[in-house]
């Protein structure tokens, strides 16, 4: 079938965010006594919204958080994506070939519009979705619920079946499956059998999406 929407997760998909977050959480997480891999953060909370990574970690330490935790977290994620952060490699190249292509595109991220301002700014792609650019806290459920991509593509005018979503998570592969998109999972770092056993088609380089569209 046609595809006449593409759906971009943010972190991991457009803005290369995922180790210079996750080595922040798992410094946070620690410093409230919770000892855990940065593999096993990864494991753990890729994919989430942060009310959910809130919540889970909690479970784990039997007590909540610090209600200032986000906050402090955040400045310190922020100024470690000031320093570092990149988009990912190949994305800029993609987004300037889709301007020439017939189908829309958008962003659907667990992430806040705050992070996602400054990731998609810093990196010079925020320009290419204009308003385009949709977050887990105008649903009710996030990933991996289908409620996020199904909302995209309603505020985009897009049959969910004519929809190709490229996601890098195992909570966004599920939920873009269970919203009955297509489904292009894109996997560097060893997450390839459990994204396609999830539905994803595995792909290791952004240009597979163009060559999946033609």
């Amino acid at each position: 079938m046609t595809i006449d929407l593409v759906i971009f997760d943010c972190d991991g998909v457009l803005v290369d965010s995922e180790p210079l977050a996750n080595e922040e959480l798992r410094k946070a997480l620690a410093e409230q006594g919770l000892d855990m891999s940065f593999d096993e953060v990864v494991e753990t909370f890729v994919g989430l919204s942060m009310n959910k990574v809130v919540s889970i970690a909690g479970g784990k330490l039997g007590h909540d958080l610090p209600d200032d935790f986000l906050d402090r977290l955040q400045v310190k994620t922020f100024t470690a994506f000031e320093q570092s952060l990149k988009p990912v490699e190949g994305i800029r190249d993609i987004l300037t070939q889709l301007q020439d292509m017939p189908q829309e595109i958008c962003v659907a991220s667990s992430g806040s519009f705050e992070k996602m301002n400054m990731t998609l700014g810093l990196t010079g792609l925020k320009g290419f979705f204009q308003d385009n650019i949709f977050s887990a806290s105008q649903v009710k459920r996030g990933k991996p619920y289908p409620d996020l991509y199904l909302y995209a593509a309603e505020q985009m005018d897009s049959d969910p079946a004519r929809c190709l979503v490229i996601e890098d998570s195992l909570p966004g592969v599920q939920g873009a499956v269970a919203a009955g998109m297509d489904v292009l999972a894109y996997s560097v770092r060893g997450q390839s059998q459990r994204l396609a056993i999830a539905g994803g088609m595995v792909i290791s380089r952004m240009d597979e999406v163009i060559e999946y569209l033609l």
